[in-house]
């Protein structure tokens, strides 16, 4: 069973979102919390395997809660819902530490699919979402970076074709896709991503997609 806990300051939300999720056979909702304070008191506590994390609740804000449990349970893994596709605090949220990014509205099965997902160590933003994302949040990223991303220091680790299919991540694309614009096997993609994660001690590929933006190797 994959254990979840709602963090959202709204009852009914919280509630559809357990009838929803509670209809799945390897799903359970093991706890709910009304704002961040409560969302990592009881995720520390219980310790489920996932946390949906709304963004904007009282005394705590979800990115805050999401930084925190970043640092005091690790193994919890956090999927950020929002309203809006470009909240102004999505970007914040997946730096903050989240595996995923969705909207409120996502279909119920695409719900449940985004939760497995994350359990099982995977991104969940759409690859069309993470690329307009990004671009509305280039701006904010730090200057002064190298004119050509693969010299940046953070890179050095990488070989080449790493740094390539690094490159390919920040546009959003699947293993598959990346397969077939590289002319690779999308196991040997699959080897890259994962070296390129071991690398640079990152736990997913929406950190990977973060840290091409901030090195330059991504185009802005």
């Amino acid at each position: 069973m994959i254990r979840l806990l709602l963090a959202d300051d709204q009852p009914l939300l919280r509630q559809g979102m357990t009838l929803v999720l509670e209809g799945e056979p390897d799903l359970t909702v093991v706890g709910e919390a009304a704002d961040g304070v409560q969302a990592v008191d009881r995720a520390v506590r219980l310790r489920p395997d996932v946390v949906l994390m709304d963004v904007r609740m009282p005394r705590m804000d979800g990115i805050e809660a999401t930084r925190r449990l970043a640092r005091l349970a690790p193994d919890v893994r956090v999927l950020i819902l929002t309203t809006f596709d470009l909240d102004e605090h999505a970007f914040a949220g997946l730096r903050a530490g989240a595996s995923g990014f969705l909207l409120k509205d996502v279909p119920p099965a695409e719900l449940a699919g985004a939760v497995r997902a994350v359990a099982r160590g995977d991104a969940v933003v759409a690859p069309a979402l993470t690329r307009r994302l990004l671009d509305a949040y280039a701006h904010r990223l730090p200057a002064g970076l190298p004119a050509r991303g693969p010299d940046h220091p953070a890179l050095a680790a990488l070989t080449d074709r790493e740094r390539e299919v690094l490159g390919e991540l920040a546009s959003g694309l699947s293993n598959a896709e990346i397969a077939a614009r590289l002319v690779l096997s999308e196991s040997t993609v699959k080897t890259h991503v994962s070296r390129v994660l071991h690398k640079l001690q990152l736990r997913d590929r929406v950190q990977a997609v973060v840290v091409a933006y901030e090195t330059g190797l991504a185009p802005r």
